[in-house]
């Protein structure tokens, strides 16, 4: 996100002759997360930008030219793929798939095929490779830290079928192995779990406070109030601890992938 959109409010803002908490009090917001829009730092969901628009007397303008980048996401999530590119460490839970920053270009692409009606190959073509360029955070040695909390029937489910799933898990292991995540999983056997109900992922930042993003079926929030990050954080927490460790979660892994293979 560029910084005039950031700037407009700010002006507009000390031109009504409002302080951040008084914007944020009237448009039902945190201070902090009017002060990261201003800075450049957050771009606001529709909602946010219409209250702003209400708050502030600016007819549809913040509602209009939210910024917008040439990639393919759903909606609600653009604003997470944004920070999710400014994280110094992110922590990511999901049941049912492999999270997004760790997906392989066929398993992604056997998502992005399923589902009714079809999507055309072109529009395939086109989120497959915003997902794998998410992936690119990966490509710095060091940043952002980098925790994935995977059920294991994330890693059964035979998403594009055995070969695929062989590749994918092959590739979890692969990052493992050069210490540049650490992968821990919940067997099946466990039962119940503090965040069995959705896929969460956490990201701290350098000079802001924490997030979480949430996301279920079609429909996922970004998350920056203090007490429900927390909690957040909490549950992931109490789940990881009730997680194999890593070498038992990679010899899992690896058994699985076999298993896969030999199903191919």
């Amino acid at each position: 996100m560029g910084s005039i959109y950031g700037d407009w409010l700010k002006s507009q803002r000390k031109a009504a002759g409002l302080t951040q908490q008084d914007l944020a009090n009237a448009a039902i917001m945190t201070r902090s997360h009017i002060a990261h829009i201003e800075a450049g730092r957050r771009v606001p969901s529709r909602e946010d930008a219409r209250r702003l628009d209400m708050a502030l007397g600016t007819g549809n303008v913040l509602s209009s030219f939210l910024p917008q980048d040439d990639v393919a996401v759903a909606d609600y999530f653009e604003p997470a793929r944004q920070l999710e590119q400014q994280a110094t460490m992110i922590q990511e839970f999901s049941y049912a798939l492999v999270p997004g920053i760790f997906q392989t270009r066929r398993y992604a692409h056997a998502i992005m095929r399923a589902g009714f009606p079809p999507r055309s190959e072109e529009e395939c073509d086109s989120l497959v490779v915003t997902r794998l360029e998410r992936a690119k955070i990966l490509a710095d040695p060091v940043t952002p830290v980098v925790w994935a909390l995977l059920d294991e029937a994330a890693l059964r489910r035979q998403v594009g079928g055995p070969e695929v799933m062989a590749e994918q898990i092959s590739h979890l292991i692969g990052l493992v192995e050069c210490e540049r995540v650490r992968v821990h999983v919940m067997p099946s056997n466990l039962g119940y779990h503090s965040l069995l109900q959705g896929m969460v992922s956490l990201m701290w930042f350098e000079d802001q406070p924490p997030a979480a993003y949430t996301e279920g079926a079609f429909m996922g929030k970004l998350h920056d109030s203090p007490a429900l990050v927390q909690r957040l954080q909490s549950a992931y927490a109490l789940a990881l601890s009730d997680a194999l460790p890593q070498k038992q979660s990679l010899a899992l892994m690896r058994a699985i992938a076999k298993e896969h293979e030999q199903h191919d």
